[in-house]
């Protein structure tokens, strides 16, 4: 389930890598490796945008004609499976 304004954990280290980012989660002392599209939903989690607005983001971001809604939902959905995002 996508919440409704998705927020980024606050306890994550990211870093910028060739191909996305990995990131720490602190809390569970796992590393995520995120390719670039993953990496930019995670960066517009901040708790201001529903997941629809995240998708125009995206859609902006990358020079799409139309927002991925259901592609960014999806990721959305996995990043708060794996407890980065709330």
């Amino acid at each position: 389930m996508t919440p409704l304004m998705p927020r980024r954990s606050e306890e994550l280290d990211v870093n910028e890598v060739d191909d996305g980012v990995i990131v720490y989660d602190e809390s569970t002392d796992r590393v995520h490796h995120l390719n670039p599209t993953a990496a930019v939903i995670l960066e517009f989690c901040d708790g201001r945008r529903t997941a629809p607005e995240i998708a125009r983001a995206v859609a902006e971001t990358f020079g799409l004609d139309e927002a991925p809604e259901t592609e960014t939902a999806a990721c959305i959905a996995a990043l708060v499976a794996q407890g980065l995002v709330s």
